[in-house]
């Protein structure tokens, strides 16, 4: 597997805190990547990416306080920059992410710790504005579990006067990488992956050379594929700890999960059984999860039911998934599928982008010739999805713009366009 997407997003901007270059590896060659490498030469950096997972960041060339609006507004992570300048130079202006539509996601808590550390923050014309003429730590309690709010006050807490405390973190492994990578530079950060981390703050920091920890939710997704298509697939590369709530599930549904130092193998089954699934912050199932796990559901033996409670627009994939015959009833946050015994190819599009995936994966397991559409979604989070796929035995092709297959030469087969 590739390097951590939602770790990757977060220590690109936490490089420009250091005075010296920083040299990363690991790194997913994805869509939010390269976005957010522009972003970072827009406000001055001096940026290399090549697509062998490697980056080199000079930070020490920063000048600017304010990120570019239309290239922000392309991915939600950007709001990383708010404590990566705040923390910098005393100042950042950014304007309100993007990124997907899957539900309210505010950033009150970020502002929290932000005004907790000293800082005046105001919201003018849909732009954050953030001022400090000192940062000086302060004990901090999340009203709830954000691991967003948790990164960036890490990120501007780091070069504070005096120690902060942050109670009722996020615990997800992404965060402990940020930690990690902030304190290859320098810092004083403890207590990551716990529910309390503690910073001392440093003067300087300096760069270093540092590689990402490999993806969990890319593992997840090709597990599930696994699974979905009655396969045999060893995932390598991943942290099986990482795993463990993904590996918990497919056993409960039948599926056989064998786990090694740094891989783990999937044996799918002809028909997985019913499951119960409730997203919840790490270590519990993760909501990046959810849509890849529904299409098992979709498939499996009886009455299964997810319960989405982290994102209120999280289901709007299973449209999609009723155009390929699932039989699924919505109320609120909870999805309720009677399993059948197999879908049925059909045209549909990508809502987000885990959404795009498991859209791939019922397109794989279905019978006849699916399509998938508004795959730039799917591209912001997984390097090549396809091609990996296809090394494993999967049918599937990319099609550029006003390409058409003409014949579907196989009854398995996922177009994505």
């Amino acid at each position: 597997m590739g390097g951590a997407k939602n770790a990757a997003v977060a220590i690109l901007p936490a490089a420009l805190l250091a005075d010296s270059p920083c040299m990363i590896d690991n790194l997913p060659y994805i869509d939010d990547v390269i976005t957010l490498a522009d972003i970072l030469h827009e406000v001055g950096a001096k940026v290399t990416i090549n697509k062998k997972g490697c980056v080199s960041i000079d930070g020490s060339t920063v000048t600017n306080h304010r990120a570019p609006s239309d290239m922000v507004k392309r991915m939600r992570a950007s709001y990383y920059l708010l404590g990566v300048l705040l923390g910098k130079f005393g100042r950042a202006e950014i304007p309100l992410p993007g990124g997907c539509e899957i539900g309210a996601r505010p950033i009150d808590q970020h502002i929290k710790g932000f005004e907790a550390l000293g800082a005046k923050v105001e919201i003018e014309h849909g732009v954050v504005k953030a001022r400090a003429d000192r940062l000086i730590g302060n004990e901090i309690y999340l009203d709830v579990v954000s691991v967003g709010a948790t990164i960036n006050i890490m990120l501007a807490a780091v070069k504070a006067e005096g120690s902060t405390t942050i109670v009722n973190v996020a615990k997800e492994p992404h965060v402990v990488d940020v930690a990690n990578f902030l304190n290859s530079m320098g810092a004083n950060v403890k207590g990551a992956g716990t529910d309390t981390i503690r910073i001392k703050g440093v003067s300087e920091l300096k760069g270093c050379e540092y590689t990402i920890i490999p993806d969990q939710i890319e593992a997840g997704t090709f597990m599930v594929a696994a699974a979905a298509t009655n396969g045999d697939v060893v995932v390598a590369n991943v942290i099986p700890k990482h795993l463990e709530s993904i590996t918990a599930k497919l056993l409960e549904m039948g599926v056989e999960v064998i786990e090694g130092d740094d891989y783990v193998r999937v044996k799918g089954v002809e028909r997985p059984r019913r499951v119960n699934v409730k997203t919840l912050p790490y270590p519990g199932f993760p909501t990046d999860l959810q849509q890849p796990i529904s299409v098992l559901c979709s498939i499996a033996k009886g009455t299964s039911i997810i319960h989405e409670s982290l994102f209120d627009h999280r289901f709007r994939h299973l449209e999609e998934l009723r155009r390929m015959g699932a039989d699924i009833k919505v109320e609120d946050r909870v999805a309720i599928f009677e399993g059948v015994g197999s879908l049925t190819g059909a045209q549909v599009s990508a809502t987000d982008l885990r959404a795009g995936a498991a859209l791939i994966i019922a397109g794989l397991t279905a019978q006849g010739v699916t399509e998938v559409e508004n795959i730039h979604f799917i591209d912001r989070g997984y390097e090549c999805i396809e091609k990996k796929l296809a090394r494993l035995g999967a049918d599937i092709v990319r099609l550029e713009d006003g390409q058409t297959l003409l014949q579907a030469v196989s009854s398995n087969i996922a177009m994505i366009r």
